[in-house]
């Protein structure tokens, strides 16, 4: 397969892009490096099947290809805030250009959503079927609502032209090659703790998160992109749910830090809870998480040790 990865010099992208390579796939590493990095994809520049474009998928772009994972978007609160208009530019303008693309050329296209869709959820767990609780005028809509109208685009593509398509939805996902100023609990938490830097919990810590490791989920996007007939949205995560507040005593225990957690106002629309139902990935894809949290974050916690000394 000759396969195309948006925003492939990220931290999910640039693990998709090596596992594709490992699977024999010819790469198109497609990124602008708003957010991505070269040092992400920097060991794979030698494989002749890869090659790196520096692109902004707001602007249209004629590539051949067998298939398209679209991942190109700001995915962190503090990144995607920065620039609001450009983050919806990219999920609803980046998105209509990938998938004239898929059109042009019959690409089996996937499109990287979000668990955000679901908003501050009022059902617990997350199911497919929820349409969700969604503030569409705050400060977050701009990711929740431009991964909403993805979704639209890539369903009314396929109804209406017949492009192949596939939507997953992404939730919390950690690992090595998260940025350090991610802005994210995972990366907040662990630096904060090998800094011996006060752990910073917003509201009381009761809110819920489910964590999973990276490349659980890139399994997650390749049989997702592999499986016939089925379009989706599919949830990819890992159920086992905790408080962030638990989560930030488990940081301080597995990295052997004196930090102490302090308390600090919660952000305007923070989901309370986030849990996914991952039945119809198990039914649909034969998937569910095969590293536990303890692992992933002691990897985690190894790649952030290694990049601040």
């Amino acid at each position: 397969m000759r396969t195309l990865v948006t925003g492939g010099a990220g931290f999910i992208g640039s693990h998709l892009c090596q596992r594709l390579l490992d699977n024999g796939d010819e790469v198109i590493c497609l990124d602008n490096f708003f957010t991505g990095s070269k040092a992400n994809i920097g060991h794979l520049l030698g494989n002749n099947r890869f090659e790196l474009i520096r692109h902004d998928i707001i602007e249209p772009i004629l590539l051949e290809v067998d298939r398209i994972y679209n991942l190109a978007c700001p995915a962190s609160p503090v990144h995607y805030q920065y620039n609001p208009v450009k983050t919806v530019k990219t999920s609803v303008m980046g998105t209509i250009n990938m998938l004239g693309m898929a059109k042009r050329v019959k690409a089996r296209i996937l499109q990287a959503s979000t668990s955000e869709v679901y908003g501050d959820p009022q059902v617990h767990p997350q199911r497919e079927e929820y349409w969700g609780n969604v503030n569409p005028i705050g400060i977050r809509s701009c990711y929740d609502e431009g991964k909403r109208v993805a979704e639209t685009l890539m369903m009314d593509y396929h109804r209406q032209n017949g492009v192949d398509v596939r939507i997953v939805r992404i939730f919390n996902t950690y690992g090595p090659r998260m940025a350090l100023n991610d802005g994210r609990v995972v990366s907040n938490f662990i630096i904060q703790a090998l800094k011996g830097e006060d752990i910073t919990v917003y509201g009381d810590g009761s809110q819920t998160r489910s964590f999973c490791y990276v490349e659980d989920l890139v399994s997650g996007l390749i049989a997702m992109m592999g499986r016939d007939g089925f379009t989706g949205p599919v949830n990819l995560g890992n159920p086992a749910e905790t408080t962030i507040l638990e989560f930030a005593e488990r940081i301080i225990s597995l990295t052997g830090s004196g930090s102490r957690i302090v308390f600090k106002e919660l952000p305007a629309d923070d989901p309370k809870q986030r849990q996914p139902d991952i039945t119809l990935a198990g039914e649909m894809l034969g998937w569910r998480p095969q590293i536990p949290v303890e692992e992933g974050l002691k990897r985690t916690i190894d790649y952030f040790r290694g990049k601040l000394n």
